[in-house]
């Protein structure tokens, strides 16, 4: 990572600087290809409990809303012995190429989103325990738990093993990582590193970007921590400036009681860490245009989306889903780059449709 010496320089403590030249030091072969996208916790008054991310990405990444009910046959999609389950709860999701699930949120309030993490490093498969392809990675949590420390707990025992493929239309392997967040305010990143699954699990594990592990990423923040936000913020569309920017700001907005008005500031800290559209940056080839962001209202139930292209953010109240439907798959087509218009509560415009296929092996 080429970190900005002149901005260094201008540090509020400059002692702090042979500290964060040891943290960076493993990171210089790590930025260059990250991909960017920012998730964040919001814990405001009330209880209120609001989490962000932006989807960032260098092409149309092919995102339609969907409506699944409870009661699907699901498959892991890996390969002789996938895993095979049934949606014990309903979900609104954001598709990726409508071939897997990147983003969503479910009945019960809990929240998944995948993001883009060069690192990681899956288990060597082993046929004879059930395998998962990571296009299904969110939609099996979104399906099976009703909270973090639910899924958290299954989690840990390992019941599947990850399945990799290539991102569609690219010669690279698909590497994320993943965050849950619930109504309670409960979070958690898993991360597969060098093979072995890591789990970060607690409140304040609030916000995620990319490159480097989430570990590192800790470490970064810490230092800007101790500068102060109000003092100096790392501007750049590099995820550990992302991190720090979120970081500070969806705990310095205010602790609003008015419910829209703590969606809004939450929104203001989403579009703040996003990369404005068609920005490239040719030292950095993979940092990429924010195209959508979504937010979601734990407590209400409500499913904001907001692209790039677009005047209008619309919403999804999944209060007014009759998820006990059967065979009741519905989309919303978005239009290529998201760039159909929608405005207000939404839920009504989803139309009946054939679920998407989750990508994976024969």
């Amino acid at each position: 990572m080429r970190f900005q010496q002149s901005v260094l320089c201008r540090s509020a403590d400059r002692k702090l600087y042979p500290a964060l030249a040891l943290i960076l030091a493993p990171l210089l072969i790590t930025s260059s290809t990250a991909e960017a996208c920012t998730r964040a916790v919001y814990l405001g008054a009330n209880g209120q409990v609001i989490t962000a991310r932006s989807m960032d990405w260098k092409n149309d990444v092919g995102t339609n809303l969907w409506i699944f009910p409870r009661g699907m046959e699901r498959t892991g999609n890996a390969g002789p012995n996938s895993i095979k389950w049934t949606s014990k709860y309903g979900s609104v999701i954001a598709s990726g190429y409508d071939v897997s699930t990147t983003d969503g949120f479910n009945e019960e309030g809990l929240a998944a989103n995948v993001l883009w993490l060069v690192e990681s490093e899956y288990p060597t498969r082993d046929k004879s325990k059930p395998g998962l392809t990571i296009a299904a990675w969110a939609q099996y949590v979104l399906d099976n738990f009703a909270t973090v420390q639910e899924a958290v707990d299954a989690l840990r025992k390992e019941p599947f093993t990850i399945v990799t493929a290539n991102v569609p239309g690219e010669t690279r392997l698909t590497t994320l990582h993943l965050s849950l967040s619930d109504a309670s305010g409960d979070s958690a990143i898993i991360e597969y590193i060098q093979g072995k699954q890591v789990i970060h699990h607690g409140r304040e594990y609030q916000v995620m970007t990319n490159s480097p592990i989430f570990e590192q990423q800790l470490a970064l923040n810490a230092y800007w921590k101790q500068i102060g936000g109000t003092v100096m913020l790392p501007g750049t569309n590099r995820a550990a400036d992302r991190f720090a920017r979120a970081s500070f700001y969806i705990k310095a907005v205010p602790q609003e009681q008015e419910p829209n008005r703590a969606v809004a500031s939450v929104f203001s800290v989403i579009r703040n860490a996003s990369v404005p559209y068609g920005l490239n940056t040719p030292e950095e080839p993979n940092i990429s245009s924010t195209r959508w962001r979504t937010v979601v209202d734990h407590k209400r139930k409500l499913y904001f989306f907001e692209s790039a292209l677009t005047p209008n953010t619309f919403w999804v109240e999944l209060n007014q889903i009759d998820f006990s439907a059967p065979n009741s798959v519905r989309k919303l087509d978005l239009g290529a780059n998201q760039d159909r218009t929608y405005s207000g509560n939404a839920t009504s415009e989803f139309k009946a449709a054939k679920p998407f296929e989750f990508l994976g092996l024969p």
